[in-house]
């Protein structure tokens, strides 16, 4: 077996507030593989978002602390990598896709600022080069009229175009990870089934691996290879989506 993408080692999470430590998260591992999708699945509070946020080094430190574990990403551990260097790593090597795009997103900047912001800063493009990939992008996560939409506000868009938009800038620099936490909870069912379809189609077109958080477990059978299964900040059970599915050991 080659080494995988991403690998997650007895990750802990705590939270101090005072003279108060939660512990979030405990002893968490799982892998993925290249052109992998794992779901980490568990109701509000279990410690899925905590985890994926953990990946990108985007929780609220120093009241934030990992007391335990290394997150390494094609073999380097992001734990332990200064952030003048994460910051390369994010959104360019891994995307990430938030429930919520309209906190994502700047209100004062069109759409064609925010993406191309993307690839200014981590491809180093110019105006014009920026604006035709910016296109490319729209189109490919099918924002209809695109070029008409290069001019427009967040407040203009439907929730399911942001959400495309919020897509379109973590596929921007074609990052060889992609995490989705809970990317489509917000928008109605045919939105929902319109995004999923189009991030199936994203990974078969470009061989990503996805880390999938949600509690919606038609999409976990949907969208994910495998599933990690998680309640009060641990992973109880681990498995390929049809087995935990069909006989669930915990």
């Amino acid at each position: 077996m080659s080494e995988p993408l991403l690998s997650v080692r007895d990750l802990g999470v705590d939270f101090r507030q005072g003279g108060h430590v939660t512990h979030a998260v405990r002893g968490v591992s799982f892998d993925i593989a290249r052109g992998e999708t794992v779901a980490l699945v568990g109701e509000s509070g279990s410690g899925k978002s905590v985890t994926a946020l953990s990946v990108m080094k985007l929780l609220p430190y120093p009241a934030a602390s990992h007391p335990t574990g290394e997150i390494r990403f094609k073999g380097t551990d992001l734990l332990a990598t200064p952030e003048a260097e994460l910051r390369r790593v994010r959104g360019a090597d891994i995307g990430i896709v938030f429930q919520e795009p309209m906190t994502s997103l700047n209100p004062l900047h069109t759409i064609e600022r925010q993406v191309g912001e993307v690839l200014t800063l981590h491809q180093g493009m110019g105006d014009a080069a920026a604006r035709k990939r910016v296109l490319e992008l729209l189109d490919q996560v099918g924002i209809p009229n695109a070029a008409e939409r290069l001019g427009a506000y967040p407040h203009q868009l439907s929730g399911g175009q942001r959400q495309r938009v919020m897509i379109a800038m973590a596929l921007a620099n074609e990052p060889d990870l992609f995490i989705a936490d809970e990317p489509t909870t917000a928008l109605d069912v045919t939105v929902q089934a319109q995004i999923l379809e189009l991030l199936l189609d994203l990974q078969k077109r470009t061989g990503l691996s996805m880390l999938f958080i949600t509690h919606d477990l038609g999409i976990v059978r949907k969208m994910a290879d495998r599933v990690c299964v998680m309640t009060e900040g641990k992973i109880v059970e681990t498995g390929q989506t049809e087995a935990v599915f069909a006989d669930p050991q915990h």
